[in-house]
């Protein structure tokens, strides 16, 4: 004999899955309307005066990694420089 509430497990489960379909419904929607609506967001890296250019990183390394194991921060400027300038 079966329980006498057991047809209330199918509806309960069918009434839990209806539920969580139409919350993640209403949520992507909202994401989706809050995203067409700001656009992009265009982020600009401004430098610090401290920082060095390409150039002035170059030469410091080619001059700080002399002698040094061609790896880490050193690869490639063991070596003579390029332009055979020293």
């Amino acid at each position: 004999m079966p329980h006498p509430k057991a047809h209330l497990a199918p509806r309960l489960c069918a009434t839990v899955t209806a539920a969580l379909l139409l919350t993640l419904t209403l949520s992507t929607d909202g994401l989706a309307a809050r995203k067409g609506h700001g656009g992009k967001v265009k982020i600009q890296n401004i430098r610090s005066s401290s920082d060095e250019s390409g150039a002035e990183r170059d030469r410091r390394l080619y001059r700080e990694c002399q002698g040094r194991p061609n790896s880490g921060a050193c690869a490639g400027y063991t070596q003579k420089p390029p332009g055979g300038r020293r």
